[in-house]
């Protein structure tokens, strides 16, 4: 007999709850395999469950939409809904017949907002929500408040000796991922896992979502992605590797941006029209999908540090992001980088105030480590609330200016 898969409870799942008391349409967006099925059947275990995966109800919806919502149950759960995108005129149309809260819950795994087909993007009507992979924080039942902790400026100087987790277990929640499914296997199966899921995407999803000559340089851009995660996106260079013309390759990161695999941060400036010349930095959202992509294994800790260094930046990103979908959705995130190359790996912003975040691989930490923090400090003036540098070892302490704090990177699961 099968062990029994380990459940994980997400804090989104307050949001959905709150967002189904008033909104008609509630849309939980998210990765393939990222748990969201599991959340609204287990958010919502009375309602009817129609999952578009199932190709009879797949044809009947994309050739007869409204019929197709007519004879839904209602409330209902509709799984996959953007494999038939044209479902959501339909149901705008039902909603505005009688409109009442919680009608329709819906998952996706493209990112419905960014796809060219939609014309109606069932604005009033619709409230769209974003799961992320696993956080470490969820992994480990913890509460996930590191992101509301520190933009509350409660984060205080705290001096601990090593404790049982060291910096020894940071290498294996790199390669681990958020994906539920590879966490209940041996690294080696996990692997297996990984590189099943980029295939069945690149074979089906890529397809259904875009229309793309041929899949298979898909794929070969998101492994060389993943070689240079957390780098400045540069098309051209990207296209002279792989032959393409930079056209095609702004599409082709347009479809791994859809379907929940990259994430491009922008470029953050004082002046908001000049970020958007400024080249933006491009992540894997799964760290561990990239390190299969890019053949990394805990082992390489000290080898291949570089390359964890890059990874880890992108592992940190990700964590605060998903945070971020129970702390504050409004909240921007970026990058800094001036004229002199000093760089901020991620610039948080709300409204005018702005905090800093440095990823530092190495346990030891120094005042020098704060200089891109302080540079931004410099630029936003008072509206600089504060700025973290994470680090390996295991106390948190002031880097000579009290905004700016040198923080363990256990501190994102142990909160």
């Amino acid at each position: 007999m099968d062990a029994p898969r380990k459940l994980y409870a997400r804090p989104l799942e307050a949001s959905l709850r709150t967002a189904l008391k008033d909104t008609p349409v509630v849309c939980l967006l998210g990765p393939r395999q990222c748990g969201k099925s599991t959340l609204v059947r287990m958010l919502r275990p009375e309602l009817a469950y129609v999952s578009l995966d199932d190709t009879s109800l797949l044809a009947t919806a994309r050739s007869d939409p409204d019929g197709f919502v007519a004879s839904l149950p209602d409330p209902v759960i509709i799984d996959e809904v953007q494999r038939a995108p044209v479902l959501l005129r339909a149901l705008k149309s039902a909603v505005d017949r009688e409109r009442r809260p919680g009608r329709f819950l819906l998952t996706g795994s493209a990112n419905l907002l960014l796809l060219p087909q939609i014309g109606d993007s069932l604005a009033g009507r619709m409230e769209i929500l974003q799961l992320q992979p696993l956080t470490e924080a969820e992994k480990e039942r913890q509460a996930g408040a590191f992101l509301r902790t520190f933009l509350a400026g409660h984060l205080k100087p705290e001096v601990q000796g090593q404790g049982v987790e060291d910096a020894a277990s940071l290498p294996a929640r790199l390669i681990a991922g958020g994906y539920p499914e590879p966490l209940t296997r041996t690294p080696e199966r996990a692997r297996q896992w990984h590189r099943q899921y980029c295939r069945i995407l690149v074979e089906r999803d890529v397809g259904e979502i875009a229309r793309v000559h041929d899949a298979t340089q898909v794929a070969k851009l998101l492994e060389l992605l993943a070689h240079r995660t957390a780098e400045l996106l540069n098309t051209s260079h990207l296209g002279s590797d792989l032959g393409l013309h930079r056209e095609t390759v702004e599409h082709y990161l347009a479809v791994l941006e859809r379907l929940f695999l990259i994430r491009r941060l922008p470029a953050w400036h004082r002046n908001a029209a000049r970020r958007l010349i400024k080249a933006p930095k491009i992540h894997l959202l799964d760290s561990g999908l990239s390190a299969t992509l890019c053949g990394l294994e805990n082992t390489d800790w000290l080898s291949r540090r570089d390359r964890f260094g890059h990874l880890l930046e992108s592992f940190v990103v990700q964590q605060l992001i998903a945070q971020s979908g129970w702390t504050d959705p409004d909240l921007q995130f970026s990058h800094y980088r001036d004229k002199d190359q000093v760089e901020v790996d991620l610039v948080i912003n709300r409204g005018r105030q702005t905090w800093g975040v440095e990823v530092k691989a190495s346990s030891s930490v120094t005042p020098g480590d704060g200089h891109g923090l302080r540079r931004l400090a410099d630029q936003c003036g008072r509206d600089f609330q504060g700025g973290v540098v994470f680090h390996s070892g295991t106390s948190t302490f002031a880097l000579g200016d009290p905004r700016l704090l040198a923080v363990p990177l256990r501190r994102l699961w142990t909160m």
